[in-house]
């Protein structure tokens, strides 16, 4: 592709994957028309822990710090911070921001959103994990103090977004809203960030209008040049990509893999392809006494190790990464990114082999196999249903029946997610904020409990000695001893088959060869960058 790209150049060299100087006329207005596979589920900001949704909104709202396009974090509603103590950080606060009403930002919308972000319905509690008091010095001054030190505080706070305190509580909005609940108050459908766009209209899963925030607070280094945003979300890959080559849009993702050579061979458009940071995996039930959703009844066949390891050894990634994913795939033996963790290369997959599996399971009791339905959405990860068709394919060699549900990611979500978990077996993806091990330690492999641990640990997955390791790596300050705490879960992980990592998925991103724009391995979409010539 004509922008391939190494992983280097997305976390050190900054991405730029228009890999173009934004040199348009500003005086010239633009409107921008772009799509995605599906909407974000709310305008709240805390309604969902999803890439898009958080991306979509990340350009209305903003956090105390942020994101570069090389993912460095910068201040962002903070000016600056320190660390007072070892459980002791202040935030200086940014003074003259307004939010998109008019109202003035400070302290007291810093102390409003973090009450608001761990109240139940939140799905982002655990962006104040291990936070024991805030305190307000003063209007521009806020203390966070932490049971435990801890190195990694604020690296998730570029998408804990920071609301008006006043607004939410004259529109009723002071208590989040549950996507999973299907619970909604005036935040759901509108929005009043600090951010460089706002939105002017929306029709849930038709359009969203966003125009320029005149009086955004950093509007002197302004790097678009729009008027006017549109987004559509189009869930058909094939009318995407016609609306891509015709110019009814300007910009869209994920491109279908099989669709990426026609794309480049138009003189008008271009792929902007190269690493995500987002691994694919499948979970298991591993809590309940009985499956949800199968033909064994008494006991669950995902408590045996031997099962787990059966449903590992059926599939066969590497046929994946060709067949389905037609190479833009990293198979991986970890729940992380192997650019995210020292000791990934420590690590290997177990190979594929459906007649061991077949012995695995008949060792473990089921000698003709099992029927269990698979969940999995069809809208929200890289060719998702296509991969889950691959892994029933692949199952079925080893004698298991698996009954495929493949929905749109609204629906899928609400299904699978906490506090439901209606699910026996599931496919998800998962790039951590943080871009830190914690991050999947804690939200996806930790054993859940009421304080939003585990939040997303959807199979009920438990090791003591894996939640003993996720406390200590959050406080450890010595990065050699992190490592060695994080490898050894991960061991542990590995060995018990806990999940079912598949690989990391290639971003591939399509646009018109007039528009410039930065494509970051985290898949977040910011507007920010954005020049049409």
């Amino acid at each position: 592709m004509k922008s391939k790209r190494g992983i280097a150049q997305y976390l050190i060299a900054g991405l730029g994957a228009g890999a173009m100087l934004l040199t348009a006329s500003f005086a010239e207005a633009k409107t921008f028309k772009w799509a995605f596979q599906g909407d974000a589920q709310s305008l709240d900001p805390y309604s969902l822990n999803e890439t898009f949704t958080l991306s979509l909104l990340g350009n209305v709202y903003e956090g105390l710090i942020r994101r570069s396009s090389s993912l460095e974090i910068q201040p962002g509603l903070a000016e600056s911070w320190e660390i007072l103590e070892p459980t002791k950080w202040r935030f200086h606060l940014r003074q003259g921001v307004k939010f998109q009403n008019g109202n003035d930002f400070n302290a007291d919308d810093v102390l409003f959103s973090a009450e608001r972000v761990r109240k139940d319905g939140s799905d982002l509690k655990t962006r104040l994990a291990g936070v024991t008091d805030i305190i307000k010095v003063d209007d521009y001054t806020v203390d966070f103090v932490t049971e435990a030190p801890n190195p990694i505080l604020h690296y998730e706070w570029a998408t804990w977004y920071i609301m008006d305190k006043e607004w939410a509580e004259a529109n009723g909005a002071e208590a989040p809203t549950d996507v999973t609940g299907g619970t909604e108050n005036y935040a759901t459908r509108n929005a009043n960030g600090t951010g460089p766009f706002m939105i002017q209209s929306r029709e849930t899963d038709v359009k969203t209008v966003l125009v320029p925030h005149e009086g955004w607070w950093d509007a002197a280094n302004k790097q678009h040049n729009l008027t006017e945003v549109i987004f559509t979300p189009i869930g058909s890959d094939a009318t995407r990509v016609a609306a891509l080559l015709s110019g009814e849009i300007d910009m869209m993702y994920p491109v279908p893999v099989q669709d990426m050579e026609r794309i480049e061979s138009d003189p008008n458009a271009e792929v902007l392809a190269g690493p995500e940071l987002r691994t694919i995996f499948l979970g298991m039930d591993q809590e309940r006494d009985e499956l949800l959703y199968s033909n064994v009844k008494g006991k669950n066949p995902f408590k045996d190790v031997r099962v787990r390891e059966a449903f590992y050894r059926a599939i066969d990634v590497e046929l994946i990464q060709k067949k389905v994913m037609r190479g833009l795939s990293t198979p991986s033996a970890l729940m992380i990114s192997p650019f995210l963790f020292t000791h990934s290369d420590e690590f290997t997959r177990l190979e594929p082999d459906a007649e061991m599996a077949k012995k695995l399971l008949a060792d473990a009791g089921y000698p003709d196999g099992f029927e269990v339905t698979m969940d999995c959405p069809n809208n929200r990860y890289v060719n998702d249903e296509a991969i889950c068709q691959a892994v029933v394919a692949m199952l079925a060699r080893a004698n298991v029946k698996v009954n495929l549900l493949a929905q749109p990611k609204a629906q899928y979500f609400a299904k699978i997610l906490a506090p439901k978990r209606d699910t026996s077996f599931y496919l998800l993806g998962w790039t951590p904020g943080s871009f830190d091990s914690w991050n999947v330690m804690y939200n996806i492999i930790a054993t859940p409990d009421e304080s939003g641990r585990g939040k997303f640990n959807i199979g009920g997955y438990s090791n003591a000695r894996f939640d003993e390791l996720t406390d200590m790596v959050l406080s450890e300050t010595d990065a050699e001893k992190r490592d060695a705490m994080i490898r050894e879960a991960f061991t542990i992980l590995h060995n018990e088959r806990g999940y079912i990592p598949l690989h990391q998925q290639g971003l591939a991103w399509g646009k018109r060869a007039n528009v410039s724009l930065e494509q970051r391995a985290d898949n977040q979409f910011d507007m920010r960058y954005v020049s049409i010539d």
